[in-house]
């Protein structure tokens, strides 16, 4: 018996719930929202197709009471990205959204296990974790899973193999700095740079870069065609709460506060880690590049800066 809680009946907040409910990853999925009419409405539509999804029921509301004695909380409430906005340009908005939420949601389910989705999903991470007081490994953020999600679909439609058996990984922020992580990139045994075509050639640098430069910018293309992102970072969170709940071990992606990680400390980061039952329990080191290792600290210093904008210090 397991119970998740999903705060926020946006877009995200009820794709999230019904990738939890179609495969059944807990037996009670929890929809709050602030907006009682719109967060009912959603529970309803749910509630009515849950003859097909097994054990799994879902209740919610406005009464973040609901929320009492869950397992996992997985967090997608705030403003959403706009056409042309940036996700650390919702930083303010959305801390001021946590800062409100999180001592709530300790405070009824204190053993649970906090999953950030709400961009900037590093900055919210960083402050929730500091909010909260929890370690590292039970308030984390969902990071790079979706954009590694992206980076394997492109390779294998590229590569004309299926999307499991690419090995690769974006990392970093879950932003405009993220970048894939080319050097540690497999296709089954084979280093991706060795790879051969159909025709018998390898991909280009130029290849690589334009891969990357889509990945990155998928979420604005998504966006403004329509209005926003959801199915695929709903079962992105749906992902990673199977991984908990299982307790498979599996590496993700996800971002959480580092300490002493090439350099980094104190700040929310994707990088491989593995996720149990206890969270996001082991970031991964990675061998990487010189140019990698610069991208990272690109990437820890936009979250940075970002931090020190809402008057957070790293001291």
């Amino acid at each position: 018996m397991s119970k998740i809680s999903v705060i926020g009946a946006g877009a995200v907040g009820s794709a999230t719930a019904y990738a939890l409910l179609i495969q059944e990853v807990t037996n009670h999925v929890v929809l709050y929202d602030v907006a009682t009419e719109k967060v009912e409405a959603e529970v309803l539509d749910l509630a009515h197709g849950t003859l097909y999804t097994g054990a799994s029921r879902i209740t919610g509301g406005s009464d973040i009471q609901e929320t009492a004695g869950s397992d996992l909380v997985i967090i997608t409430a705030g403003a959403k990205q706009k056409p042309g906005q940036s996700r650390l340009d919702l930083a303010g908005t959305n801390t001021a959204i946590l800062q409100n939420l999180m001592p709530q949601l300790l405070n009824l389910s204190p053993e649970a296990i906090f999953i950030l989705v709400t961009n900037p999903c590093d900055v919210l991470a960083t402050v929730a974790q500091r909010l909260s007081g929890l370690p590292p490994a039970r308030v984390f953020a969902s990071g790079t899973v979706l954009d590694s999600a992206r980076l394997r679909w492109l390779l294998a439609e590229r590569l004309g193999v299926a999307s499991a058996s690419v090995h690769a990984y974006i990392i970093g922020e879950h932003g405009d700095s993220e970048f894939a992580l080319w050097s540690q990139a497999r296709v089954g045994p084979i280093p991706l740079a060795d790879w051969r075509l159909a025709d018998g050639s390898r991909l280009s640098a130029e290849d690589f870069e334009q891969i990357a430069l889509e990945v990155k910018n998928a979420a604005y293309r998504v966006i403004q065609g329509k209005g926003a992102t959801n199915y695929a970072i709903g079962l992105s969170a749906a992902k990673i709460a199977s991984a908990i709940l299982s307790d498979s071990n599996e590496i993700l992606p996800v971002s959480s506060v580092l300490s002493g990680y090439h350099g980094i400390s104190g700040i929310a980061l994707s990088v491989p880690t593995i996720v149990n039952r206890s969270g996001a329990v082991r970031p991964l080191d990675l061998a990487m590049t010189a140019a990698e290792q610069a991208k990272l600290k690109n990437s820890a210093d936009a979250i940075t800066a970002n931090l020190v904008s809402l008057g957070y210090s790293l001291n």
